[in-house]
């Protein structure tokens, strides 16, 4: 996990702008003089914003943390006001959920403010927050998006130097169809089992049910995927629990070695959140614990609570995916086509630029290219996983994975003979680009006839040097595609027959 690749060192420099934020966050909170209920609440609030802001530019995430507020404060109100009326916060919290889910139609923006709706209801929870205390809370908030962002934007903007690719637009659809409005419907039945279980095992901690069936159902698209992040987050959270008993415990809240070990759980949960589930749940319950350990309320029994909490929460996920199914199948394909699509694109894009055609670049679709990789592995994770007891599907799905993972090395190559500027045309290239994009085709038909703009490189000088390496890779773009029509053509179910 620590050891695997980071290029450019992003994800270190990622984490460690996360726990300079946070602190800083915390920092002026405790120098304003705020409570110990404020100050939590606004590296909380430090923490949302670091992490769930995932706008592609730097000036559409900077737009993004100052509507934050918009969505959190009058959540945050409506969460204290209702702290003591249970049936109304309930449904409250429930329409917050919906709502929150519902946003995700609206791309990376959505995305963040519905999060940072629920979480204000969440922490409310989570810190006993009274009315009389909003003024506070809202400053504390403020004062923690104001630090977050200076040192996000301001101090260390990675983003300016290494742009962020846009994040992969949501599955289409209308109506239910639409991944977005069935997940809502999905992930308020949840939290609705959750909650109603959750308050049977406690009235005072069973919220953490409700934030589990919650946090589930985020950046996940079928059946499939829901219940394998269950799965991961339950393990997390057993694993966290256990390092909880033997760190938090007996550290019982002294406010020096905490805080040190609070950074330390930020800095785990932001460099391994895009690598595992459960290792970012289990410096997650850590630091609940540790947080814990701050208010005064620590004990064994609450940690046992909690890993009760977060089975109950999973279980009720895995009772939500029930409403209105999407098939791992059905969101895999999905995602496969649009990886393969993007396959084209990107040697479309190459191949004119090889050309002589300098408005062509196919770096930002390789760039895409990897984002959809990443949601196919995700979808395919439920078939790949060592528990799956689908032999079949589990070899043809790592068959895959494998000739997708060979298009993506493929496509890296021929960015990199593109962008060099020695490299030049050769008509070999029209050749090999029109068979991958008949290989192509032959997996994701087009809507329409397609005539390539490789084709009138026809007429170019033949066999040039610089050349060689494209149609190398061109070739084994050419051959992964043809490959691939095996494991996706053929019955999901029927034995996998190895490549000749």
């Amino acid at each position: 996990m620590f050891v695997a690749p980071d290029p450019g060192l992003v994800r270190l420099r990622v984490s460690l702008r996360a726990v300079l934020g946070i602190g800083l966050a915390v920092a002026l909170a405790e120098l304003a003089g705020f409570s110990l209920t404020a100050s939590i609440t606004a590296g909380l609030a430090a923490l949302l914003a670091l992490f769930t802001v995932g706008d592609p530019t730097v000036r559409r995430q900077a737009v993004t943390t100052a509507l934050l507020p918009a969505a959190g404060f009058p959540v945050l109100a409506l969460a204290t006001v209702l702290h003591d009326v249970p049936l109304l916060r309930d449904t409250a919290w429930l329409l917050v959920v919906f709502a929150g889910v519902y946003a995700r139609r609206w791309g990376p923006r959505g995305h963040a403010l519905g999060i940072f709706a629920f979480m204000q209801f969440f922490v409310t929870q989570f810190l006993h927050a009274l009315p009389a205390q909003l003024p506070e809370l809202y400053a504390a908030v403020a004062l923690a998006l104001l630090a977050s962002g200076a040192v996000r934007f301001g101090a260390w903007c990675i983003e300016r130097r290494v742009p962020p690719p846009a994040a992969p637009t949501p599955l289409p659809g209308a109506g239910l169809a639409r991944p977005t409005t069935r997940q809502a419907f999905q992930a308020t039945a949840a939290c609705a089992v959750a909650l109603a279980a959750g308050q049977l095992i406690s009235h005072e901690r069973w919220y953490w049910a409700v934030g589990t069936a919650w946090w589930i159902f985020v950046n996940t698209a079928s059946r499939g995927e829901t219940l394998v992040r269950g799965f991961r987050r339950v393990l997390g959270t057993v694993t966290g629990i256990a390092a909880g008993l033997l760190i938090a415990v007996p550290l019982g809240g002294a406010p020096a070695p905490t805080a040190l070990l609070v950074a330390v759980c930020v800095f785990g949960i932001f460099y391994t959140a895009p690598l595992s589930y459960s290792w970012m749940m289990f410096f997650v319950t850590v630091m609940a614990g540790l947080l814990y350990g701050l208010l005064g309320v620590l004990h064994p029994g609450l940690l046992v609570l909690r890993f009760q909490e977060t089975a109950v929460g999973a279980i009720g996920a895995a009772i939500g995916v029930a409403l209105l199914p999407v098939t791992t199948h059905a969101a895999t394909n999905a995602w496969i086509e649009r990886a393969v699509t993007c396959v084209h694109t990107c040697t479309t894009a190459a191949a004119r630029r090889l050309a002589g055609d300098p408005d062509a670049d196919p770096a930002p679709h390789a760039a895409e290219l990897e984002l959809l990789l990443g949601r196919v592995r995700l979808s395919l994770a439920p078939l790949v996983h060592p528990l799956s007891p689908l032999r079949a599907r589990k070899a043809r799905a790592r068959r895959v994975l494998a000739l997708l993972d060979d298009c993506a090395r493929e496509i890296r190559g021929l960015a990199a003979v593109a962008a060099d500027p020695d490299a030049s045309h050769d008509a070999r290239l029209a050749a090999a680009a029109w068979r991958v994009e008949a290989a192509v085709h032959a997996l994701v038909p087009p809507a329409e006839p397609v005539r390539s703009a490789v084709a009138e490189a026809a007429g170019t000088p033949r066999h040039h040097p610089g050349a060689e390496a494209a149609l190398g890779h061109l070739h084994g773009l050419e051959q992964a595609l043809v490959d691939l029509a095996a494991p996706l053509r053929t019955s999901p179910r029927a034995p996998l027959v190895p490549a000749a």
